[in-house]
């Protein structure tokens, strides 16, 4: 199993999670988006889309977080990431959702590149970002004081495929030095996933030290 990814990336970042709590054995295969090697005619073979993650496995090639997610969950069912029940696996879809299409598609490389290249300056750029985080934050904090979701996790005594989604998004949050205050939830959520080393042992950081647990290094 080889995982396209990048560090940094917090859509990479999520699928490393997802590995991690299922004790799955992959190999990395660092893609720099700094240097824009996402570009790469070599990189365009395996992803049309030129960006990261994307997934390796048995033949098969799978891009987007949330797509590879759902498929290490049906090919490997010990330690689910999805809920079983119906309901609860519309609820934990709609979390990681809420995060995957309504923060961070407004916050990613290709469109930080784009407002530098129209001239926006860092400063309204990074307020550009802070915005949109916190208002996307504002929701999840909402729906995690729901009873359905108030659990130690997003949604439940376990960490599942919403959580992978979380703990990224508030790694950038902390990056553009984002008030975190007011979501009381989030972070208590954050912390507890934290206290992990599936979560923790694949964070960026992490990754750059000399090993991660199930990874195989190139």
């Amino acid at each position: 199993m080889k995982l396209y990814h990048y560090p940094r990336s917090s859509a990479s970042y999520r699928v490393r999670i997802a590995l991690a709590l299922k004790g799955l054995d992959w190999e990395p295969v660092t893609i720099h988006l700094g240097e824009l090697q996402q570009y790469s005619e070599e990189y365009r073979r395996v992803a049309p889309s030129q960006a990261v993650p994307v997934l390796v496995d048995q033949g098969t090639t799978i891009a987007q977080s949330l797509a590879i997610i759902e498929y290490l969950d049906e090919m490997h069912p010990d330690r689910p990431l999805l809920p079983r029940a119906a309901a609860q696996r519309a609820l934990a879809r709609e979390l990681a959702l809420d995060i995957g299409c309504d923060i961070h598609p407004l916050n990613n490389t290709r469109v930080l590149r784009r407002l530098d290249g129209m001239g926006v300056s860092e400063p309204i750029r990074n307020e550009w970002y802070r915005h949109w985080i916190v208002t996307g934050l504002q929701v999840l904090e909402v729906k995690l004081d729901r009873a359905e979701f108030s659990w130690r996790f997003c949604l439940g005594d376990q960490p599942g495929v919403a959580d992978c989604f979380l703990v990224p998004q508030i790694f950038n949050a902390k990056r553009f030095d984002c008030d975190l205050s007011p979501f009381v939830t989030v972070m208590k959520v954050f912390e507890n996933c934290m206290a992990l080393p599936a979560f923790r042992d694949t964070q960026p950081s992490a990754y750059e030290q000399p090993a991660i647990p199930g990874a195989k290094r190139a």
